[in-house]
């Protein structure tokens, strides 16, 4: 790209002027105007005095032009940097809120729990109540027919004595009876005030922490955006970069061209004199190698001899400590076998895993048969509608999208040969070539239902256990 082509010679290549962003809301911006003033006086210097310039002064032009802009792309590359500190404290504050939704989401889940006994105690205790109410109504009843006949019918009914009697003695011990049910019916119906009052208590909470889950899911959602958004800014400030290098870099050939035409004769002169100079030098290096190697050849021979002498006394003391380190192997070999026996028994059993890509009941495990009766070479989490998912372990994106009938998935590559396939997103917020770190958000889960995610961790191409997590030893699948 020379200087005739696409700009004129000593004219600087200045970039865009670009924005870095200082948190949230605030944006710093840069003001190049003193180098387009610089560039504008260049172009006017360019056209008075291209027809009086020499070769030398040129190519002295030209190399000032090539300092400056490479001053401006210093200057870029440290607002890029800038751009980079910024996306990873709002990928570190990400993994913190998706940390705290995980959170938030086992609270609400534990309140809806206990919110669903909670109703079924109510309803059986209202259930019960309502059955010792329509015993105690037909008591009531049976007692106030009794009570409203008269004493003289009493005494004319065809009845004898002892029926009479009989009937006397059973309403005596009917009435303290009915009094005593009728107490316990109050102290039931007073539970039953206080479990309906716990009962409405829970349902605030649960409503509260189901607002304050869907406020962190929103914010979560707004810092998402704005992480891609910086994502975009600093992708095309490197491109940026990119083709300004690439201007600078041809602008440099041609500077280098230009003084192979200007100079050429002075440096094949120069050339063939240091020729000559190289040629002596060369023989009088051979000459001294020469000599050198004889020198070294004695010495070495008078070398090898002692050698030989230290070499046997050498052995023969080698001979002895061998015997002796031998001994000494065995008692540690014994000692280590005895102490890493010891070990084992009194180490704890290994963790459950690492971190899943989201919270919820794992219903399929790894090895166990899935729904269609194929045996699962991963796990299958039952997570709530909508609910965060991220990044198991760091990594890089290598696929994300659509894929034949899994639906929209995402593969991440991970160091030490492992990769993660997850599967069953509603949106996926990332992209591939992106880095993401542990704990960050990738997506969400489909907004309806009790979605389900399928979690694959592979090592080197095989599949392996992803509860054991991450220390799982090479191989294939491991149970």
């Amino acid at each position: 790209m020379g200087a005739g082509r696409d700009h004129p010679a000593g004219v600087a290549l200045l970039p865009l002027p670009v924005s870095v962003p200082q948190g949230a809301g605030r944006r710093r911006s840069f003001s190049w105007r003193p180098a387009l003033l610089t560039a504008t006086l260049l172009v006017v210097s360019t056209a008075a005095t291209a027809q009086t310039e020499s070769p030398g002064q040129t190519l002295k032009r030209v190399e000032q032009d090539l300092q400056s802009d490479k001053a401006l792309q210093r200057q870029l590359d440290r607002q890029s940097q800038t751009l980079q500190k910024e996306l990873d404290e709002l990928r570190d504050r990400l993994v913190g809120l998706a940390d705290q939704e995980r959170a938030q989401e086992d609270e609400l889940a534990h309140l809806e729990e206990s919110l669903t006994a909670l109703e079924t105690q109510e309803r059986n205790q209202a259930e019960k109540l309502e059955g010792e109410r329509q015993q105690i109504a037909a008591l009531l009843a049976a007692l106030q027919r009794v009570a409203r006949i008269p004493p003289e019918a009493a005494l004319a009914r065809p009845d004898g004595p002892v029926d009479t009697l009989r009937s006397a003695l059973l309403l005596r011990d009917t009435v303290p009876a009915l009094r005593a049910r009728a107490d316990a019916l109050a102290q039931a119906l007073t539970r039953l005030a206080e479990t309906r009052e716990t009962l409405q208590a829970q349902r605030s909470r649960t409503y509260a922490a189901r607002l304050t889950l869907i406020d962190r899911q929103k914010e979560i959602g707004q810092l998402v955006a704005r992480r891609e958004e910086l994502s975009r800014q600093t992708e095309e400030e490197r491109q940026q970069v990119a083709q300004r290098t690439a201007r600078l870099t041809g602008q440099a050939a041609d500077l280098r061209q230009l003084m192979d035409r200007i100079e050429a004769e002075r440096r094949a002169a120069a050339a063939m004199a240091a020729k000559r100079e190289a040629e002596r030098l060369e023989a009088e290096r051979r000459e001294a190698e020469r000599r050198l190697a004889e020198q070294r050849a004695a010495e070495q021979r008078q070398a090898e001899q002692k050698l030989a002498e230290q070499k046997a006394a050498e052995q023969r003391q080698a001979e002895q400590k061998l015997a002796e380190q031998r001994a000494a192997d065995q008692r540690a070999s014994e000692q280590r076998a005895k102490a890493e026996a010891e070990t084992a028994r009194a180490a704890p059993s290994p963790p459950a895993g690492e971190r899943l890509p989201v919270g919820g009941r794992v219903t399929v495990r790894y090895g166990e048969a899935d729904r269609y009766g194929a045996t699962s070479r991963g796990v299958t989490i039952q997570a709530r509608a909508g609910s965060t998912v991220v990044s198991p372990q760091a990594g890089t994106i290598v696929f994300a999208g659509p894929f034949r009938g899994y639906g929209q998935i995402l593969i991440v590559e991970h160091s030490h040969g492992y990769h993660s396939l997850i599967a069953g997103f509603g949106r996926i917020d990332t992209a591939v070539g992106r880095r993401v770190a542990t704990g960050e958000p990738i997506g969400l889960m489909p907004a309806d239902g009790s979605p389900d995610l399928y979690f694959e961790l592979r090592r080197h191409g095989q599949p392996i256990n992803p509860q054991r997590g991450f220390g799982a030893p090479e191989g294939k699948g491991q149970g």
